[in-house]
Order: structure tokens, then sequence, then C-alpha cells
């Protein structure tokens, strides 16, 4: 007969059982404790550990972190080069401003007399318009120039950049005619594909940033090392700056901040046009609903578009009235024409 199909005898039960007093992998009540002791002792080392490894990885990013250029004299790019002064006195931040009213200023008066005459800016804060005086040795690069404008500054100050240089994008929108966000302006000018790029975006309005009031941005990356190192050299309390499990959709982060100042400008026009506050409801609820619906249509995740890049950023231009974009909004709503509320203002419109 074929060995295979013999029956097997059924084993018999171990002599050892799990209740067993004698079974050596069951522990005494007291044995348990004890071993839930050690446990909990080591995890509170470990705790311990990680907090202070966390502690001493900050110190040393900024301790290491000599110099900080921000492109852009304008009022955000302000903001951040004085809150990121504030981070360390012996730390150099240069900001490349194209008006040399504003470089005189800054550098001699310690404030941008166009947009913050009242604010004193950190002494460690200076300005130039020289390209390769203020990239020259730089840690980081915060770009704050308008995206309408970015392809061509950045064609022309490419020359300075080091390929290494982390590239932190500020500005909100598209390009017009083509379309493109920051994240694919800023390697094609730079003619460098592997440029370290970070996009920082959330409800920001610089004014109140300026003034010290809390404020929650996210930050997106295609590099996470470069991502961990500027979340740790730019975090203050004033700036919450949060990272979350959508930290590469860069996409949807750029998206929602371009399709939301066509939102707000929309929403400014249902003010100056007294429509009330349900109206202004419904349009916000379905502009929200629409940018949603586009934006995953186009590769974003939907937990993008509803946090802090998203909809925060929505309800802070729509219903406060610091936007231009708002201001703008208004203005037509009331009546104005497009031509003379532009020439009235001193800040870029944000283009769509």
């Amino acid at each position: 007969m074929d060995r295979r199909w013999q029956k097997r005898p059924t084993p018999s039960p171990s002599p050892l059982l799990p209740q067993d007093p004698g079974n050596p992998l069951q522990l005494s009540p007291e044995r348990t404790q004890d071993r839930r002791k050690v446990v909990r002792i080591a995890w509170q080392k470990l705790v311990r550990w990680s907090r202070s490894w966390r502690s001493r990885a900050k110190t040393d990013v900024l301790e290491r972190t000599k110099k900080a250029v921000v492109l852009g004299g304008g009022s955000f790019g302000t903001v951040m080069a004085a809150h990121i002064a504030n981070r360390k006195d012996q730390m150099e931040v240069s900001m490349l401003a194209r008006d040399p009213a504003v470089c005189r200023s800054i550098n001699d008066n310690s404030c941008n007399y166009k947009y913050f005459p009242d604010h004193k800016l950190p002494e460690n804060v200076v300005a130039t318009s020289d390209a390769k005086t203020a990239l020259l040795k730089a840690d980081y690069c915060l770009r704050a120039v308008p995206v309408q404008f970015s392809t061509s500054f950045l064609e022309g100050i490419a020359e300075y950049i080091d390929p290494g240089l982390p590239f932190i994008s500020l500005s909100k929108g598209l390009e017009l005619n083509t379309l493109r966000m920051m994240s694919q302006i800023n390697p094609q000018a730079l003619k460098n594909p592997r440029q370290p790029f970070i996009a920082l975006s959330g409800s920001s309005f610089a004014l109140e940033l300026m003034n010290k009031l809390p404020t929650g941005n996210l930050l997106v990356y295609d590099k996470l090392y470069i991502c961990n190192t500027f979340n740790q050299f730019i975090y203050l309390g004033l700036l919450y700056v949060v990272t979350s499990d959508n930290l590469r959709d860069v996409a949807g982060v750029e998206i929602a901040g371009a399709l939301k100042n066509v939102l707000t400008i929309a929403a400014g026009i249902v003010e100056g046009m007294n429509l009330g506050n349900n109206s202004m409801a419904a349009l916000v609820a379905q502009g929200c609903s629409e940018i949603r619906w586009l934006a995953t249509k186009m590769g974003a995740k939907p937990a993008t578009i509803t946090g802090l890049s998203g909809t925060e950023d929505i309800m802070l231009t729509c219903f406060v009235n610091l936007s231009r974009n708002k201001t703008v909004g208004v203005c037509l709503g009331s009546g104005e024409k497009l031509e003379d509320i532009l020439g009235s203002m001193n800040q870029v419109l944000v283009k769509f």
C-alpha cells in the first residue's frame, strides 16, 4: 500500500499546556509584572532619547545655517525674512530686491518703507539688488517673486545658484499662457531638474505674521530630508509648519493655491454687490467642491485640498478683507473698472 495514503497517528497532547503550572512559558503574575515594568522603563528611555535627538537635530540645523536668501522685496518676502532672522542673530538674511529705494530703506532704517513702514526688521536682515552677492554661500533660498515674473527672474540669476541650494516657493498661482506651476517653472528656468524644491502654503496674511500672530502652514517637498531640515530651521511658535502623509502632493498644494484666487475674487464681487451672507456661503461651498473635483482630476489628493493649503486658505481669503484678490473683487462688484483698480494697488494681483 502506498505510504502516502496511510493514516497518520494523531499526535499526543503536549505535556506542557499554557495552563499547566509547570509550563516554563507561562509566567507567574509576579514575573509578568516585572517584565511589564522593564518594558515600561525601556520605553521611557526610548522616548527621552528621541526627544533629546530631535532637540539636538533642531539645534544642529540652526547652528550650521549661516545664511538664507529671500528672493523678492514684497510684503510676504519681507515677513519671511524677518521671521527667519529672528531665529538666529548671527545668521545673515539677505533680501534680493529690484527696487533700490527698498534696499536703502532696509539697510539704513531696518524697515521696508513700501509695505511695512511702522515695523522694524531685525538688524541681521540686509537687502541688495545684486543677485551674485545675495546668493553667495546661501544655505536656503526662499522665492517670494510673483509667479508671472518667475521664469524671466530665475533665468536671469540661474548662473549664481548652487545646484544643491534648496528652493522654498512662497508664491501661489499658475503662469499665464503656459499654465505651469512653480514646481514646473523652477527646474526648467534653472535648467536643473534635480534642484531641491519645497512649497510652503497655507493661510498666512503678511500683516498678521509681521504682528507676530500665530498661523499654520503646510510644507510639501520633492526630497524628504530637505523638507525635514527646513521644517526644523523655520519652525517657531508663531509659524506652525504642519507635515502630513500627503507631503509629496506638491501639485495638490499648488493647484489649490492657484484656484483659490479665482474663488476669492468671486467672493469679493459678491460682497461688493451686497448680495448677502447666504450668497457668500453658497458661492464658497460650491467653489470648494469644484476646486476639489478639478484638483483630484489633475492628480491631487483630496486630503490636501481640505487641509491647510486648501479649505483653510480659502476660508481666510474669502471671509476676511485683508486679501488683495478679495479687494479687487469688492471693487469690481462696486462698479469700478479693473484698470483703475490695478493702477491704485501697490502689490501684484495674483494671476490664475
